[in-house]
């Protein structure tokens, strides 16, 4: 029944990796040889959605995670992993560009649920600054033949440049001989429609009734489920049946999770590739539940992480440095043997020689298409601050889709009935502190906000000058009116186009002859195809290339958030 639910859901994936020296573990990457000289490595990266540390090698009791558990002791764990956001489309679009999202206008959830001013229009892609790359794009330019599998969601548009394969059916089979390769993969398991019941789905929720059918079905095929009195309620929550019940489906569909990361890791030991390759396997938020996704609290941004190197190395140790979703572009560029370009925001996890930080930090801002909000956090290892900008505006917003929880149905049912504890109630109440400090390690469900604490002053200020400093650094655009920052990206309401590139032949040294390519628009990305077919890819433009006389070359272009430009065209003569 596993098989069929993952063939149902066009996520049974085969992760084969070869053609390698892996690099080792927590140790600058260049030390280990990876940039100097030995064969690169294929990468594995595994995003799942929607989870919270919930897993047995995390510490999790209930949790069944055989398969992750066993990853986790033939690999590094690290376990204060935080994303930049606590919702899926900013944190992906932090997470593929290195670049906070709102430092590049990707901060509002989503850019195409935006409602343009005085009509039915809606959405938009941001614009990044030219200079911006995703980095399997960076990878592409340095050889590696990069697929991805298939949810993007990016904010920036899906440029065609970012990957080789796109899509459901995105395979390494597809790579030239001998190519090094980067895949990435997603799982909807875990998200939070899959909590959905799917009997009682509102409008809202539609379009995600498969991922929750698929997710049913695979949970009553569980041979074992999770006993709705064996889970832990948090005291946030109302502690009452179906509030169990919405938790322990979430460790049932966790389990189908590990069952899905068990396929990827036989299908590599059966072609014995599984010690020739690294292995990322982490989440792109907190769980899906309210008050963890879309917050600003650990439940919405902590996030587990494992890293396995094939020679061993840092087997079974945990790893407490503080990490942002940021820090992963230029780590995983870094394994590649891919020098981290200077814009990126985040460090290398693995090169010891670069101090950790004090603080990572987040943000949260408009949901959907009414709820507004704006909010940060600073968050150190002991403690989390955050600064709610828009204090009027309760903490609850009226968004229709997660009203598909049972949880949060309970808990409106229960405010109606005036029968939510004073903790539960401050959901929903205004105004909220302008500020709120916790100690985490006293106090991990962050109940008990010390900002008006004496006795905390120092470290409030202290949290509260490094998020000064960071929102200065990435030039925060939180407080810019969405239309006017829209207005900034796309004037007049209009999305720019990409200048199509001009093609340019010349004589190499070697007397064959070359092309060059060129667009006009700053920052454009540039592909081009030769003798194309019907399924011809689209190669990166990185350099000079030479064409065989008679060879019709076709080249287009793309500026992140810009329109794709036209396709030009043209035969080199005999």
């Amino acid at each position: 029944m596993l098989a069929m639910l993952i063939e149902f859901r066009k996520r049974l994936i085969v992760l084969l990796l070869a053609l390698g020296v892996v690099a080792p573990g927590c140790q600058s990457v260049e030390q280990d040889g990876v940039a100097g000289g030995k064969s690169r490595p294929n990468i594995v990266f595994m995003v799942v959605e929607d989870l919270s540390p919930r897993i047995g090698a995390f510490g999790d009791p209930i949790a069944v995670t055989p398969n992750l558990d066993q990853v986790a002791g033939e690999g590094v764990r690290f376990i204060k992993v935080f994303t930049s956001a606590g919702v899926c489309a900013p944190s992906r679009a932090a997470l593929i560009t290195g670049m906070h999202q709102a430092s590049i206008g990707a901060q509002n959830m989503r850019t195409s649920s935006f409602v343009w001013p005085g009509s039915n229009r809606r959405g938009y892609e941001a614009v990044p600054p030219p200079e911006v790359k995703a980095f399997p794009e960076l990878m592409r330019a340095a050889g590696y033949f990069t697929i991805n599998n298939s949810k993007t969601d990016y904010q920036i548009g899906n440029p065609f440049t970012v990957w080789d394969e796109n899509g459901p059916d995105a395979t390494w089979k597809d790579r030239p001989s001998g190519a090094p390769f980067f895949a990435m993969y997603s799982l909807q398991l875990t998200h939070e429609s899959a909590l959905f019941l799917p009997g009682s789905v509102n409008t809202a929720g539609e379009t995600s009734l498969p991922n929750s059918r698929a997710a049913e079905a695979g949970r009553n095929a569980l041979a074992k489920r999770t006993r709705p009195e064996d889970v832990v309620v948090p005291p946030y929550y109302p502690d009452t049946r179906a509030v169990r019940e919405e938790i322990a489906r979430q460790y049932d569909n966790v389990q189908l999770m590990d069952a899905w990361v068990g396929e990827q890791l036989k299908e590599l030991r059966q072609a014995g590739l599984l010690e020739n390759t690294i292995v990322i396997w982490t989440t792109d938020h907190g769980d899906g539940l309210p008050r963890a996704k879309r917050s600003l609290y650990d439940s919405g941004l902590s996030v587990p992480m494992i890293i396995r190197f094939p020679d061993g190395h840092g087997a079974g140790t945990v790893d407490d440095q503080l990490v942002s979703f940021v820090d992963l572009a230029p780590t995983l560029l870094s394994l590649a043997g891919v020098d981290p370009p200077h814009w990126l925001q985040g460090r290398n996890i693995l090169d010891r020689k670069t101090p950790e930080p004090g603080y990572v930090f987040a943000a949260r801002d408009r949901f959907d298409e009414v709820y507004i909000d704006r909010s940060r956090a600073a968050r150190s290892k002991d403690f989390k601050y955050i600064r709610n900008d828009l204090p009027d505006v309760p903490f609850y917003g009226d968004i229709p889709y997660r009203d598909n929880l049972a949880t949060m149905q309970e808990m409106r049912r229960q405010l109606g009935e005036g029968k939510l504890s004073p903790l539960q109630a401050s959901y929903f109440a205004t105004p909220r502190p302008a500020e709120e400090l916790y100690d985490l390690n006293a106090d991990p469900d962050e109940i008990n906000n010390l900002a008006g604490d004496a006795r905390y002053a120092d470290e409030k200020l202290k949290a509260r000058s490094a998020l000064d400093k960071w929102q200065a650094d990435v030039a925060d655009l939180g407080a810019m009116a969405e239309r006017d920052m829209v207005e900034r990206m796309w004037p007049g309401g209009v999305q720019p186009e990409t200048a199509a590139p001009f093609i340019r032949t010349f004589t190499g040294a070697n007397g064959k002859t070359m092309v060059e390519l060129h667009s006009l628009t700053g920052g454009a990305s540039i592909g081009y195809r030769l003798n194309a077919g019907p399924r011809t890819l689209w190669s990166l433009y990185v350099r000079p290339f030479e064409v065989p006389a008679g060879a019709r070359i076709e080249t287009k272009a793309i500026r992140y958030g810009y329109k794709e430009s036209a396709v030009s065209g043209v035969v080199i003569p005999p």
